[in-house]
């Protein structure tokens, strides 16, 4: 068997596009997956060190490891007329300079924030904190992400969503890019597209087996939310639209790239079509 390391994060979404996999529920050849569960702002990090064959990865950093790591078609995260959300308390006003926690220097919603906010004093801190900084006053405002979306603290109010920010960086009519997999560019090609292609068929499993996935997810205490608030965060992040990039979809990372090298974050403009494993080989290979 060949081993390979995996890594997501433990938010609703990666663990039902992951688990169908976990469960034996997908054939996955002579492959055993091994999966480590990080949360995003740690496998970004661990991303540029090498450290996972396959991870979940920030969209808006994939440009610091496109050397080493390649993108993956599957497993991917968008939204469209919703993301994570920067919040305040509501007796609360911003000032030009104000405080705010984020997930991680590395995120995608991090990028998209300081484009908008440049005068703004980013902190960064675990997700699962930040909702309580902001209620505490430790920060004026904090940018939640994953499931915090959904059901925060009657005391605070959304001061702006991301994807507002999005569409005023990025124009109408395109969804807005957060996470995706990535995959080690050492392993030999025709591992990687076999495991591109089981990847592939664990979030087409889950999204045919959604209701029962979730139900054993829930009784085996693997997700943070449950019942509706569970499909709802799903049907967000988590559908058919996670199976496979679609052209819009790339089009849209495009436009992340660009903007990032037009603000001199990433050093050279890029395509993300020249970062996905080439299909080419194996269509040779299976001719």
């Amino acid at each position: 068997m060949k081993k390979i390391e995996l890594a997501h994060s433990p938010d609703a979404d990666d663990i039902f596009m992951y688990f169908a996999i976990k469960f034996g529920w997908v054939e996955t050849k002579d492959y055993e997956f091994t999966n480590i569960g990080l949360d995003i702002e740690t496998l970004n990090v661990e991303a540029m060190k090498g450290t996972y064959d396959v991870s979940a990865i920030s969209f808006g950093m994939y440009p610091l490891i496109k050397d080493e790591y390649a993108l993956l078609r599957t497993a991917v995260s968008f939204g469209d007329g919703y993301g994570p959300k920067l919040i305040r308390r509501k007796d609360k006003r911003l000032k030009r300079n104000f405080k705010v926690a984020l997930s991680g220097r590395y995120t995608t919603n991090a990028m998209l924030f300081r484009l908008y906010y440049p005068d703004a004093r980013p902190i960064y801190m675990d997700f699962l904190e930040i909702e309580q900084a902001v209620v505490s006053g430790e920060v004026d405002a904090g940018v939640l992400i994953h499931e915090s979306i959904l059901d925060f603290d009657d005391s605070l109010e959304v001061e702006k969503e991301i994807w507002d920010i999005w569409v005023e960086l990025a124009g109408e009519g395109l969804p807005l890019p957060l996470g995706g997999m990535a995959i080690r560019r050492s392993l030999p090609l025709n591992r990687a597209i076999d495991i591109e292609n089981i990847l592939i068929d664990g979030v087409k499993v889950a999204n045919d087996r959604k209701d029962e996935l979730c139900k054993k997810l829930e009784a085996d205490n693997l997700v943070r939310i449950s019942d509706a608030m569970l499909t709802k965060y799903l049907d967000m992040y988590a559908s058919d639209e996670s199976v496979e990039l679609s052209e819009l979809q790339l089009k849209a990372l495009d436009k992340l790239y660009e903007l990032g090298f037009e603000k001199e974050l990433f050093s050279e403009p890029m395509k993300s079509k020249d970062y996905l494993i080439p299909r080419e080989y194996e269509e040779l290979r299976n001719s």
